[in-house]
Formats: C-alpha cells, structure tokens, sequence
C-alpha cells in the first residue's frame, strides 16, 4: 500500500515509518478499538491455560468476545493459532465472562453472550501468500488488517478479505475430532449470500438493486453478520438490514437517550412525509433508551424512497 500527497496537481510519495517492535502495534490499537474496529476493550495480555491473548476485546453489536492478535513476523500459521485461541475461548467460556466483568464497569451473563460469532482478528504489517491462502475459504472466523505507519503520523488500515466459497470443513484430514471440526460445530461465520438465499426471487431483485444503489454512496462497506447484513460509512452503522422471503427490513439506528435526556451524537428524526417508517424504542439496564426506524422494502417501486430516508442517516454520520 502506498499513499501519495497531492500538491499543484502533482503527487509525492510518503514514506513508510515502520514500527520498530510488536508491542507498538499493540499499544496503537489497544488505544483506537472503538475507532477502528468498533471494539469494547476487555483486557490485554490475557492468560488462559497456556496461553496469553494479546488483546480481549467485546462486540456490542454481535454480544461476542473478539481476540485480537499483534504480529511483526511471518513464521506463524494464522489457522493454527486462530482456532486454538477460539478452542480455549470455548473451552473456558466462564473464564472470559469472568475477565469481563473484573474489568469492566458492568455484568455479563452467559446466556448473554453470542459464542456463535467469536472471532480472531489478526492485525500485522505484511502477511505472506501462504498466510492470506490459509484462511482463503468462506467460513473462518479470523480477519487479517495489514497496518502500514508512515511519516507525519499516518496510519493505514486494509483488511484482506476472502474470495473463495470453499468451506474449510473440506479440507482434507478435517476429522470429526479435530479442533477445525470442533470449532466450526459452535462458530458460525455468515456470508451476504446466506442471507439472500432467504429471498424470492423477487426478493433479490429489491436487493441487487438496492445494494447497488448503496454502493454509490462513498466511503460504505457491506459485511454479514447473524441475522442481518450491515451497511456502515465507514466505521459507523448506517443500518442493519434483514432478509424475510418477499421483503427487506432496514432497521436504521436513530441513536440512544440517557435517563438525564441527553442525546447520542448524531442523534437525528427522519424526516418522512409518506410515514413509510415505523419507529420503536427500548430501554436498557442502565436506563438509556435506544431508538430505531423500521423501513419495509418490498418492490423496486419502494427503493427510490428508500434511499430518500437512508441517505438522511448518512448524511449525519
């Protein structure tokens, strides 16, 4: 990855800085969670058994732990580490729970955790071809973020996403014992095609032509989770979209209100004269109230009203 800086039309290269030990990484990203990856951090240097996860993170929007791991070199087998690590998080789920709430500022039950979404990421200035090929099928639950430093103090994030639609449970020697095998039988990783698998065919015309439509939008990423495909300018949610048979249902954060009234940055009402959304709110333990627009997508005449109301979130973003 290289970065150019425009002057008079014309461009000049800026230099890489590399980091000079692991640890910098670690520090880096320990301190920006919340900007890069929309994380809540838990701990670092967790151990567990006979390892020491790097960082422990939480995610809010999926209730699930993330473990996040720092590397300089290329001598390391991303699949090996990565379902050991997810191996002893389900192993030791009580454990984690634990940690979670010595640190942090609020409970965490066990049936409140979503261990069906865990994940590793991995976070290193280069990855090796054999490194991005290992993790080349459609469901492991692992990300790779190269991290690039230059001069003046940028820093530079791009994940490597895979293209494949091979399962990892084809592999050869995956037997039914084996930590792949038993892994994969509680963390499910969802793709966008899961979801519009759901869709009449009707159903995925509305969203071929929607997720199109959303693609003009600058600076927005596309990425499945259970139960839903989220859509975000680039690292906050523009909204959260189900997939029923006939029909799309775009939920679309209004923000949240805290018992003293005060209102979440960004916090905005849609203006929509046909009514076409339908709002609901809910309260939660700590007495802030959470705030939604509902938008029932249907035909393709729906769309271009659609985009009226979801470019309004944008725009406050």
């Amino acid at each position: 990855m290289d970065l150019f800086k425009l002057s008079n039309n014309g461009l000049s290269p800026i230099d890489h800085d590399a980091f000079s030990l692991e640890k910098d990484i670690q520090t880096l990203v320990e301190n920006n969670l919340k900007t890069l990856f929309d994380l809540e951090f838990v701990s670092t240097e967790f151990a567990i058994d006979a390892f020491r996860l790097d960082t422990l993170c939480f995610d809010d929007e999926t209730n699930s732990f993330v473990i996040v791991e720092y590397k300089k070199g290329s001598s390391y087998s991303v699949i090996d580490q990565g379902y050991s690590y997810l191996s002893i998080m389900l192993n030791n789920k009580a454990d984690f729970i634990l940690e979670f709430n010595e640190k942090q500022d609020r409970t965490l039950k066990r049936d409140e955790v979503d261990w069906s979404s865990s994940r590793v990421i991995f976070v290193s200035p280069a990855f090796n071809s054999f490194q991005k090929n290992s993790v080349n099928f459609k469901d492991v639950p692992f990300e790779l973020w190269e991290i690039k430093k230059f001069k003046g103090g940028v820093i530079a994030l791009e994940r490597h996403q895979s293209s494949s639609k091979e399962s990892i449970s084809n592999i050869s020697g995956n037997a039914a014992n084996s930590v792949i095998s038993q892994v994969s039988s509680e963390v499910k990783v969802l793709r966008e095609e899961d979801h519009v698998a759901k869709l009449s065919d009707k159903g995925v015309e509305v969203w071929n032509t929607l997720r199109e439509r959303l693609e003009e939008l600058p600076d927005t990423i596309f990425y499945a989770r259970k139960g839903y495909v989220g859509f975000k300018k680039d690292n906050s949610v523009v909204c959260f979209i189900h997939f029923l048979k006939n029909h799309l249902s775009i939920e679309v954060s209004r923000g949240n209100i805290s018992p003293n009234s005060e209102k979440s940055k960004g916090f905005f009402t849609l203006d929509d004269p046909k009514n076409f959304a339908s709002e609901r709110h809910w309260t939660h333990k700590n007495g802030v109230t959470g705030h939604s627009y509902t938008i029932k997508v249907s035909s393709l005449d729906d769309l271009e009203y659609s985009m009226y109301l979801l470019k309004q979130k944008y725009e406050v973003l």
